[in-house]
């Protein structure tokens, strides 16, 4: 018996991602590259803690200009959370999702399906099917979250500069959790992990997403 992979070496574990055996080269190899890892497999889970992120876009960090101040997202934690948790839900429903990729944009959140993009942030003009819908399900949810705020405070409490400034918090802590492998989802993880979708975020405190 040979390894599902490469049909050469024998194989040491179960695979979920091609339903067969495969041995552990492989495994470190292909994992995330070829392979959609399911995201509860122990192998994919273990591999995490040796995980070194890639380095960062030239020129430091993206949309530095939409950034808020840590005071903000202290007082907006709840907002945050409801962020995380959407994008943790949506990010889990779609095996192809590997990270938040969302144009800059004042007035619309996402006023354009989005195209893959590489970390530097050059485009490639084929489209991303799953990436565009988790846009639109995340934009829906921010518009029902806003609407809902209004029914119960009479007002639009959380304003555009505070969610796309959530947004971008959330892009940079992508970009620091990224292992640079095709299929990656190091950052769904890290999020899930923060903000597991059975346990609802906390009304107020700090958030526990910060970075250094």
């Amino acid at each position: 018996m040979a390894c599902a992979i490469c049909q050469i070496r024998r194989p040491r574990r179960f695979c979920p991602g091609v339903r067969g055996d495969i041995c552990t080269l492989c495994c470190g190899t292909e994992r995330e590259v070829t392979v959609d890892c399911p995201l509860d497999c122990e192998y994919l889970w273990e591999s995490r803690k040796h995980e070194k992120p890639q380095p960062l876009p030239e020129g430091g960090l993206p949309n530095q200009d939409l950034m808020i101040s840590r005071e903000a997202l202290d007082e907006n934690d709840t907002v945050l959370g409801f962020l995380a948790q959407e994008l943790g839900r949506g990010g889990a429903q779609q095996p192809g999702y590997r990270g938040l990729r969302y144009p800059r944009s004042v007035g619309s959140f996402y006023p354009h399906p989005p195209n893959t993009a590489n970390r530097t942030g050059v485009r490639n003009p084929a489209s991303n099917p799953l990436a565009a819908g988790l846009c639109r399900a995340l934009d829906a949810a921010i518009e029902e979250f806003r609407r809902e705020e209004a029914e119960r405070v009479g007002m639009h409490k959380t304003g555009e500069r505070i969610i796309m400034g959530m947004l971008t918090f959330l892009q940079h802590f992508e970009l620091s959790y990224n292992n640079g492998r095709k299929r990656g989802r190091a950052f769904l993880h890290a999020l899930l992990d923060f903000y597991p979708l059975e346990v609802a975020p906390e009304v107020s405190g700090t958030s526990s997403l910060l970075l250094p």
